[in-house]
């Protein structure tokens, strides 16, 4: 026998307490960057004065424009017609060969759309999700990986035209307060709980695992949850204060791989 286990035996045989032993994880050793916390009064005289603050102090509607890069694969273009169907009151439109995204933008804003979702791709598969807020930005800029469709998991469920209910797990910094905000403003505030679909965006060391499930009630007790789909994860490169087609557009946030480490994340 072990020298340490006969020792904690013989504490607990004397009545001694044990000191529980805490598994050590990523999260649990994670360092936090004290200019990243803000208190509660301060996170909401921002929130009142943000981008967008029309869609919580004013329960401004989204209407949400989805389209991809020129020239764009099958891949690409499955993932944005899905993405169509993932937000309430979102459309898909092919976008020509020959339309710039400064025209794109300027007929969203026409036809008064709060948001544009652009899906870029790289050797043929996308890579890159951009969240517009129209007319003026920002503009939030992702690495898209691990994209499932719905037809592709397994014992998948169908959606309902419903307002799914809307959970965000573990943002916490003032940039992931920041990065929620593009979340929320893309689903409208009040959830039809009667479809009973949940919307998950779930960050983890600045990964942001996001997921579609629905409640299934087997009997008055007890429920079950059914994916969804489509599944993909996020990580956050760029925030640039003004909208994506100005080229001058000042960069609020840039992801830099030397100012991360194991146990300092941003989000």
């Amino acid at each position: 026998m072990a020298p340490g286990t006969k020792k904690r035996r013989n504490r607990r045989d004397e009545g001694a307490p044990t000191k529980k032993q805490v598994p050590k994880t990523l999260e649990s050793k994670r360092i936090f960057d004290t200019d990243q916390l803000m208190d509660e009064d301060t996170l909401a005289q921002m929130d009142a004065t943000d981008e967008f603050a029309s869609f919580f102090v004013d329960g401004e509607t989204p209407k949400i424009l989805i389209t991809t890069t020129r020239r764009a694969h099958i891949p690409t273009h499955q993932f944005a017609e899905e993405l169509s169907d993932f937000f309430p009151n979102a459309e898909y439109r092919k976008r020509p060969s020959h339309v710039l995204v400064s025209e794109v933008v300027k007929g969203a804003v026409e036809r008064s759309y709060t948001h544009m979702l652009i899906v870029n791709e790289s050797e043929k598969v996308p890579n890159t999700l951009s969240i517009v807020k129209l007319p003026e930005g920002p503009t939030a800029v992702f690495q898209l990986t691990s994209i499932k469709l719905g037809k592709q998991i397994h014992n998948h469920g169908r959606s309902t035209s419903h307002t799914p209910e809307l959970i965000l797990n573990n943002f916490v910094t003032k940039l992931g307060h920041r990065v929620g905000r593009f979340f929320v403003s893309l689903f409208p505030h009040v959830p039809e709980f009667t479809g009973r679909q949940a919307v998950t965006f779930h960050n983890q060391r600045d990964f942001i695992f996001v997921r579609r499930h629905r409640y299934i009630f087997e009997n008055g007790e007890r429920a079950r949850m059914q994916e969804i789909g489509p599944q993909f994860t996020l990580k956050l490169h760029k925030i640039y204060k003004a909208a994506c087609h100005l080229q001058k557009a000042d960069v609020e946030y840039e992801w830099k791989p030397h100012a991360i480490n194991s146990k300092k994340f941003a989000i």
